[in-house]
């Protein structure tokens, strides 16, 4: 059986990855692999298992042998390994962030952006002491006191996608570990070496064999996870399509669920707007990481006469970026999207808007590396509420830009999408940005900020069909989600201390 890479080498081409079971690497009973690609350049750098039920029962087997000690451990001990992952974390920044772009072809910058967000996960699981400390109120009636305490729930797992393979996974599996349980990580099969690597890192930080597994996978390791007895939570991030199969069959099965889908997000520039802070704030979240991010902007409604002048900023700017090879140029400013199968169902939406009659201001099929999966910046304008590229989720570097007559038309075309991560406005007036921020139905709203995506502290709190469940992932409600809450009512009256005397 070969060994993962380590992140600081090129795995093999051949090189058939391994589960992380009880703090070793065992070889899954898998019959089929899955090419793990190089984005860049298109070249396979390793393979994926996709491991099967057999599998998740080794993992579910190692972690509920590991739960009784670890959820017994005293909450600061518990903190303290995470406070260990975070220095180890912090020595390797710079390998992490490279194998990121290896395998997901985000630029450097944007790859240490994604290891950088996931160790504030770890910051603020170093707190756990502090955020999972109970209730506690005497004499809640004569002679009864009563205290609240949050409890482990047990074996936990989480399913992940490709576009963050740092940070989306520490969303999870820090929160769960530091409130005692044990937890089973299932990472997308594009992306496996950043998971394998931060699994790595735990043990040697000091984590418990079995506390924290990887198993490999594709349908048949969700499917698992959702249908096994010995899981009692799951946490998924994905598309809107497999959320809600997620979360209605891990609900089925009894278990609690938060499922995060995808979203449609419009970015609302008034005729106001700062115009070269609000040109940077658009560029970085229609383009950033490709495109690829859930919470990306991906509609643009220039309000009333803002729309001429931000078509052409737009399309000046784009005009001056470095699409580029990530694996070998850190100066780009946007690498490829994951595989082919993405780039050409780009290029068939890129086909779709201009057949629905949207005005094709710049095309990302041209000017663009021969090698590797490269979709560039695209802009489309004039594009009508009705046409597909306006309301499904692309996932990639796709603008379309709407025309809104005033800032009420502009939130009531928002208030139509079915889904609900996020909305933002650009403008230099109060009033304007209070109204917008009551008005949109959406669970993140961002004002003068291109990607309201909360920090560590805040709950990722995504509306309508962009969530599945009720506990977002992070913050507070990420600790509950973790835990269950016991109460103790304690009654000792003083008759027996009177009649000893006492």
């Amino acid at each position: 059986m070969t060994q993962p890479a380590s992140p600081s080498a090129t795995p093999a081409s051949d090189e058939r990855l391994a589960n992380w079971i009880g703090h070793a690497w065992r070889a899954s009973t898998a019959a089929d692999f899955t090419p793990v690609f190089n984005c860049s350049t298109g070249q396979r750098i390793a393979q994926t298992p996709l491991s099967t039920a057999a599998d998740v029962d080794q993992a579910v087997d190692a972690a509920a042998a590991a739960f009784p000690a670890w959820s017994r451990t005293p909450v600061p001990d518990r903190a303290q390994v995470m406070f260990r992952f975070k220095q180890l974390l912090e020595a390797h920044f710079e390998a992490l962030a490279r194998l990121v772009t290896l395998e997901n072809g985000k630029t450097l910058a944007e790859a240490k952006g994604d290891v950088r967000r996931g160790i504030e996960v770890i910051e603020f699981a170093c707190g756990m002491p502090h955020l999972i400390k109970g209730e506690s109120l005497p004499q809640v009636a004569s002679h009864i006191d009563g205290v609240t305490t949050r409890e482990p729930i047990g074996v936990c797992a989480g399913i992940t996608p490709f576009n963050f393979p740092a940070m989306v996974p520490m969303w999870m599996f820090p929160l769960a570990i530091a409130c005692g349980n044990c937890f089973i990580l299932k990472p997308s099969e594009k992306v496996p070496l950043t998971a394998n690597r931060l699994a790595e890192l735990l043990a040697e930080a000091g984590l418990p064999a079995g506390v924290l597994n990887v198993v490999h996978g594709g349908r048949d390791v969700v499917e698992a996870i959702c249908d096994h007895p010995g899981i009692v939570a799951i946490s998924f991030v994905g598309s809107t399509r497999v959320a809600e199969q997620v979360y209605t069959r891990g609900c089925a099965a009894g278990k609690r669920v938060q499922a995060a889908g995808g979203a449609k997000n419009a970015l609302v520039v008034m005729p106001d707007a700062e115009p070269d802070s609000t040109l940077r704030a658009v560029l970085g979240a229609a383009y950033g990481c490709a495109g690829q991010r859930c919470m990306a902007g991906s509609l643009i409604m220039g309000v009333g006469e803002a729309g001429d002048a931000l078509n052409a900023r737009l399309g000046e700017a784009i005009d001056q970026m470095k699409i580029l090879p990530t694996d070998r140029h850190d100066d780009s400013d946007m690498g490829p999207v994951i595989d082919s199968a993405a780039r050409d169902r780009l290029f068939d939406a890129i086909d779709a808007g201009q057949r629905e009659g949207a005005t094709l201001v710049r095309d990302g099929r041209r000017s663009i590396p021969s090698e590797g999966f490269f979709v560039g910046p695209t802009l489309f304008d004039h594009v009508q509420p009705d046409m597909a590229i306006a309301r499904t989720e692309l996932f990639g570097p796709v603008l379309a830009m709407q025309r809104a007559t005033t800032l009420d038309d502009a939130i009531d075309r928002i208030n139509t999408s079915a889904y609900g991560n996020g909305a933002v406005i650009f403008t230099t007036n109060g009033a304007a940005a209070r109204q917008f921020a009551q008005g949109v139905n959406c669970g993140m709203v961002g004002v003068n900020v291109g990607v309201p995506a909360p920090m560590a502290m805040f709950a990722f709190s995504g509306w309508n069909r962009s969530f599945f469940g009720d506990l977002h992932v992070q913050g507070a409600e990420g600790v509950n989600f973790y835990t269950r809450q016991k109460l103790v009512l304690s009654r000792w009256d003083d008759s027996y201390s009177r009649k000893l005397g006492w």
